[in-house]
């Protein structure tokens, strides 16, 4: 029974896994998001309390260049000094803009608004002061120089005030800051000490839930391994890995007694068995004495059929010594080639004696053709035996049986290409046709299933009704020709070798073989 405390998503134990450290991950990112925050917030705020100063200085730094710059080009008109003074000219403008312009009750405010104010009135005289300079009013220069040096030591001083008020406050700052930073720190210490004693017990609690099982299992198998199998082994109601393997021990424990029980029973009939045997070995030698004497017989008959043949070309029957001499080469070549290969050419020959054995039994009835391709070497091409006569056979009784006169069986051998069948391999492809009574589709598949049983495709109940409409419609030859597509198949180890097809009754059936050229050593079986 399944534990309805226990989540269905959660099952095995890698998913156990897997979410215990999702968890244990999750934290550690909030905590070091939650750090790197606070740190970069306390960063930014310490640098705000150094940037003010940091600009007050970089003021100073471009209003001392900017004197020096004036101070040059007015004791030597230097084009270069006064090329550096409009540069720094723009850079202080650009650094006073930045500084307060409104009157508020604030010291630092205001002190930035005098800086600013005075800033102008400094660059104001000293662009007079070039100008004098230029023009060559020495009285005017000088007094305008005199006046933008003594700005020049207000503003200075206004930005000492200013600068030495804002390190004072920002000092106070900063003194804050440590005091938050050291909070900071503490709390982070209580984060990572928590987060890490949180996914130790997780990982307990997990362990634990996997161990436990396993010891008691691991108990269990090494009194098995000692030969105790009457240990007993509960049930897991556990949907995980180790429930299943408590489950599959628990199911091994009882198959092996069981095992153990049936070996004993079997034991008390081995004796029995072995007494039988004796007397299967004697039928056994005689079934084989008898199988060795049904091979003489055969080889007895055309042997004998070969001494008739002599006889009637001694006495002048040619037409009764060429019957003779037929029937023995078939019958020689169907006792010589049972279960071996042939080549095309004697597989030809074999049906040519079989058409002419029975054109002579029904008086030159059967019209037969045979059409071969002048470039297949018909020697050189192998094949299982008796493949050819059995399907020729089948057109003969069942095709054309009762329309001698006017039936034809028409045998043909061409080369075709990989994609000229089904095989997709460069093959021959013999073709032997009628037109007899024809086949419908439903005697077509039963061959097929019949063969497909063969080779276990098949249902039972499917081979045997195929098997009930083939002796319905007369079919018996159905056998032989499931005998032929399985012995094609293994000896080239290839499917799709043998096809029937007819458009239905009256319509006559043709029945295609596949030789492939392409093929390894062919099989003995």
């Amino acid at each position: 029974m399944k534990n309805p405390r226990r989540s269905p998503i959660l099952k095995t134990l890698q998913a156990r896994i897997t979410a215990v450290l999702t968890v244990v991950l999750l934290l550690v990112l909030v905590v070091n998001i939650f750090i790197f925050r606070q740190s970069r917030a306390m960063v930014e705020r310490i640098n705000e309390v150094f940037a003010s100063n940091a600009t007050i200085i970089q003021l100073s730094d471009t209003l001392e260049t900017a004197q020096n710059s004036l101070y040059g080009y007015l004791s030597t008109k230097s084009s270069a000094s006064l090329e550096d003074f409009y540069r720094y000219e723009q850079e202080l403008r650009a650094r006073t803009d930045t500084l307060n312009d409104r009157v508020v009750d604030n010291d630092n405010k205001m002190l930035e608004r005098s800086i600013r104010l005075m800033t102008e009135s400094y660059l104001s005289s000293s662009e007079k002061a070039i100008q004098a300079r230029r023009g060559r009013d020495v009285e005017e220069y000088k007094e305008q120089y005199a006046i933008s040096t003594n700005l020049y030591d207000y503003i200075n001083s206004y930005i000492y005030a200013l600068n030495s008020n804002r390190f004072r406050r920002n000092s106070e700052n900063y003194q804050e800051l440590l005091a938050v930073m050291e909070s900071l720190e503490q709390t982070c210490m209580i984060l990572i000490f928590a987060v890490s004693a949180l996914a130790l017990f997780f990982a307990s609690l997990l362990v634990r839930a996997m161990i436990s099982p396993l010891r008691t299992l691991a108990g269990a198998a090494y009194r098995v391994a000692d030969g105790d199998f009457s240990v007993e082994i509960p049930t897991s109601d556990r949907a995980d890995e180790v429930g299943v393997v408590t489950n599959a021990f628990h199911r091994m424990l009882d198959s092996i007694r069981t095992y153990i029980s049936s070996q004993r029973s079997s034991m008390e009939k081995e004796a029995q068995m072995k007494e039988n045997e004796l007397a299967m070995e004697a039928h056994l030698k005689e079934a084989q004495l008898k199988f060795l004497q049904a091979q003489i017989n055969p080889h007895f008959l055309f042997n004998s059929l070969n001494a008739g043949s002599q006889l009637a070309m001694m006495e002048g029957a040619d037409r009764t010594e060429d019957f003779l001499s037929r029937m023995a080469d078939f019958f020689r070549y169907n006792v010589k080639k049972t279960g071996g290969d042939a080549s095309l050419q004697e597989e030809l020959d074999s049906v040519d004696n079989y058409i002419y054995i029975l054109n002579v039994r029904f008086s030159g009835d059967i019209h037969y053709e045979k059409l071969v391709d002048e470039e297949i070497d018909t020697g050189s091409v192998r094949m299982p035996s008796m493949i050819l006569q059995p399907i020729v056979e089948n057109a003969i009784q069942h095709g054309i049986h009762d329309n001698h006169e006017n039936g034809r069986i028409t045998m043909s051998a061409e080369m075709v290409g990989p994609d000229e069948n089904e095989a997709g391999l460069h093959c021959v492809r013999v073709t032997i046709s009628d037109n007899g009574v024809g086949m419908t589709s439903d005697q077509i598949r039963a061959i097929m299933q019949r063969r497909a049983q063969g080779r276990g495709d098949a249902s039972s109940t499917e081979a045997q009704q195929a098997k009930t409409d083939a002796e319905r419609d007369g079919n018996s030859t159905g056998v032989a020709m499931v005998n032929v597509i399985s012995r094609l198949e293994l000896y080239y180890g290839k499917e799709n070798l043998f096809s029937i097809w007819s458009d239905g009754p009256m319509c006559g059936t043709e029945v295609s073989v596949l030789l492939p050229l392409e093929q390894e050593e062919p099989s003995e079986d």
